[in-house]
């Protein structure tokens, strides 16, 4: 039986449920504290504004989305199938996204896919035909899902904060990748998505306490990442500075020498 997530009540009845299953996770729950469902737009407009927001900060991904909402509006699958190219790509998708939301709409276009349809099926029936779109990962399938759809079993084990605040509630030594995280969260079914919801509370009141996000942690790494692939910097020599004691020392020895006469 598939549960949904479409009101608060049923976030907080699913959360009392995923306790029962897990009590490990009631002292995360307690520290969380009071979170709110969150929901989004479904259908092609939903998944869409899903793929504009891949790897971007939350700002630039709304600017985007706003400015492709206001370009097509109504935001119907046909129209944006066969817009130019140029014309998307001024506002602001790079070719990667602009491919993916045409082959998206041609998938909607054709019925290849329902995506309100996927919502009623199994979390991992539903995340492999979403993931057969071109464009469309394991995060944005999940995402997806969880915050268009409702779906109460929806878990993006590939989110870096869910990682993280996993690693933390759980006391687990390292941060688990996608692959360990999913089979933890297996005892979670078919609540897994009320567990997302969880960990991103509990995640940003413990960085809140930290005073560093996960975030600025990944730009840290990323620069590093980015340092070692370049190989090493050769930086030009500075040119030694002379201390102002040293150069008011010189100035008055030179100030000391007569000057030389030039014979007439």
């Amino acid at each position: 039986m598939t549960h949904f997530l479409h009101t608060q009540g049923d976030l907080e009845a699913g959360l009392l449920e995923l306790i029962r299953i897990d009590p490990r996770l009631a002292p995360v729950a307690e520290t969380a504290g009071a979170f709110n469902l969150r929901r989004r737009e479904g259908g092609y407009p939903g998944l869409c504004a899903i793929v504009c927001g891949q790897q971007l900060s939350t700002a630039s991904a709304a600017a985007i989305r706003d400015r492709l909402f206001k370009a097509f509006d109504p935001f119907h699958h046909d129209a944006v199938v066969t817009a130019r190219s140029d014309k998307l790509k001024r506002l602001g998708l790079s070719n990667a996204k602009i491919k993916a939301i045409k082959e998206i709409g041609k998938a909607v276009s054709t019925g290849a896919i329902d995506l309100n349809a996927v919502g009623e099926m199994d979390a991992d029936a539903a995340h492999q035909l979403l993931t057969a779109l071109h464009g469309v990962g394991p995060w944005t399938a999940d995402i997806y899902l969880l915050f268009c759809l409702g779906h109460a079993d929806a878990f993006p084990a590939g989110d870096l904060a869910v990682q993280e605040a996993a690693r933390i509630a759980l006391n687990l030594r390292k941060r688990p990748d996608p692959k360990a995280l999913t089979k933890i969260a297996e005892s979670w079914r078919p609540w897994r998505g009320v567990a997302a919801h969880l960990m991103w509370a509990y995640y940003h009141v413990v960085k809140r306490r930290e005073g560093i996000s996960l975030e600025a942690k990944a730009d840290k790494a990323e620069k590093t990442a980015k340092a070692k692939k370049h190989g090493p910097q050769i930086k030009k020599a500075k040119k030694p500075r002379t201390s102002a004691k040293k150069a008011a020392k010189k100035t008055a020895k030179g100030k000391q020498r007569a000057p030389r006469r030039t014979k007439s």
